[in-house]
């Protein structure tokens, strides 16, 4: 009989979460109380808007993603490997969750390549390329939390603008052999609505081919797009559970939210 595998929980929180010192302290209540093996994986771009616009840097968004150019990616680098990842690690260890702060650089454990230029040059912006699994096993192992920020590196010293929710994914994916891996996308709404406006339209299941019908009619626009693509590529390649919802999610297995299926 073959032994079932261990349980992680993948929470990755963001949005007006991370703005919040209200929410974001109930979102680490939540989270410090889960059981078995769990990481967390933080974003935190209105701050980064907030920190540039007081040093006089235009912020530039495509379809929900930020333009990393260098006085940039030394904001974001700033922002979420510093100021956010270390509040959230502090704010963690004074709940008694032994957590650790990184980014990809550190133990090797992200790597990217920075992305090409195609359409639109997104800067210093990286797709990722390689998960340091074993590295990633051990440091699990010990029972350690690890809470990774939005910054991965190339391996030849350059950091990348990497998107936490892909992040989030491919963890989830690189961890989907030695464990069962549930991935939670905590922001501030429900879940994916049809209408950003109405919580009433919330979608409680959402499949790929419900997903394409909604792309092709633009009920789906914006950051929510490169979100759901996530999603999708996590299901397809091991990860077992992904649901997208608000901080109850994080707090009770039967919260309203929107799940992910194939």
């Amino acid at each position: 009989m073959k032994k079932a595998k261990p349980e992680l929980t993948l929470a990755k929180i963001g949005g007006n979460i991370i703005d919040d010192p209200i929410a974001l302290q109930q979102a680490l209540t939540a989270f410090s109380q889960l059981k078995g093996a769990k990481i967390l994986v933080h974003g935190g771009g209105k701050e980064a808007s907030k920190i540039a616009e007081a040093l006089n840097l235009e912020t530039q968004m495509v379809d929900g993603r930020r333009i990393t150019d260098q006085p940039m990616l030394d904001v974001v680098v700033m922002t979420y490997a510093g100021l956010i990842n270390k509040r959230i690690v502090a704010q963690l260890s004074a709940l008694e969750c032994p957590a650790f702060g990184f980014s990809g650089a550190d133990g090797n454990l992200i790597q990217s390549e920075k992305r090409t230029v195609q359409d639109i040059d997104f800067g210093f912006v990286g797709d990722i390329r390689h998960i340091n699994t074993p590295q990633l096993l051990s440091l699990l192992s010990t029972k350690a939390v690890p809470v990774f920020c939005a910054i991965t590196h190339d391996g030849k010293g350059l950091l990348l603008n990497t998107n936490a929710d892909t992040i989030a994914a491919e963890l989830g994916i690189a961890l989907s052999d030695a464990y069962s891996v549930k991935i939670i996308y905590c922001f501030e709404k429900q879940g994916v609505l049809i209408n950003t406006n109405d919580e009433s339209s919330l979608i409680p299941i959402l499949t790929t081919s419900k997903y394409r019908d909604l792309l092709a009619i633009g009920a789906i626009y914006s950051g929510m797009i490169p979100k759901l693509d996530n999603c999708f590529s996590a299901l397809t390649k091991g990860v077992d559970r992904v649901i997208i919802g608000n901080l109850s999610t994080l707090e009770n297995q039967n919260a309203i939210c929107t799940i992910i299926q194939l």
